[in-house]
């Protein structure tokens, strides 16, 4: 009786090992600058390939470039300061906006024409730890209360989607625009869009 206890353990064991290894997920590193399309909606190449267009077009127009030197030129060489403001997802499609604004600052901060200043939540930690300090730390280690550095400019954008639908085919575009505005005089200085984002996508037919 008990060698077939024993088998039948076994059996189980062994069924139940190679079950939980075939519903184990299989992972490929890829590159980070490969294409990959699963479900055909915004990722990280639309990311790379939007932000690449719209920065490029703002630090090459014209407008922008004249405010920089003209603003230099009256300021000792220092650099006009940005903040970054909303970036909003007008479209049915969950977008994290903040990887747009993030990579557009980084990119723009790193070409070394324009300098920034931290804002939304982070702005809100950094205020919060320099009023601790006013409590906390020694007088001569304590950052100075209204020091902050005004930001000259604003950099604001949206995204947009049109999805058109066929039977089992789709087509989205996405529309992707920034612009950078003067915050004492509201003037724009600079407005781009980038509506190169096309994906048709075929879903297979519902089987009978």
């Amino acid at each position: 009786m008990k060698p077939r206890i024993f088998t039948a353990a076994a059996l189980i064991l062994f069924v139940s090992t190679f079950s939980s290894c075939g519903s184990t997920p299989k992972v490929k590193r890829v590159q980070p600058d490969t294409q990959v399309d699963l479900s055909g909606r915004w990722n990280d190449t639309d990311v790379r390939m939007v932000c690449e267009s719209l920065i490029g077009d703002c630090l090459n127009n014209e407008n922008v470039a004249n405010y920089i030197q003209q603003f230099s030129a009256l300021n000792g060489g220092r650099l006009p300061v940005v903040i970054v403001g909303r970036f909003s997802n007008n479209s049915s499609e969950h977008i994290d906006t903040t990887i747009i604004s993030k990579t557009m600052e980084i990119t723009i901060v790193n070409s070394g024409k324009l300098d920034f200043v931290a804002g939304g939540d982070t702005r809100q930690e950094i205020r919060a730890e320099r009023d601790d300090q006013q409590m906390f730390a020694s007088e001569d280690t304590a950052s100075a209360l209204a020091n902050e550095a005004g930001a000259n400019l604003m950099l604001t954008g949206a995204v947009k989607m049109i999805e058109d639908r066929a039977g089992n085919m789709s087509m989205r575009s996405y529309f992707v625009s920034a612009e950078l505005s003067n915050i004492e005089t509201n003037r724009r200085l600079w407005m781009g869009e980038n509506n190169e984002i096309k994906k048709v996508i075929r879903r297979p037919r519902a089987s009978l």
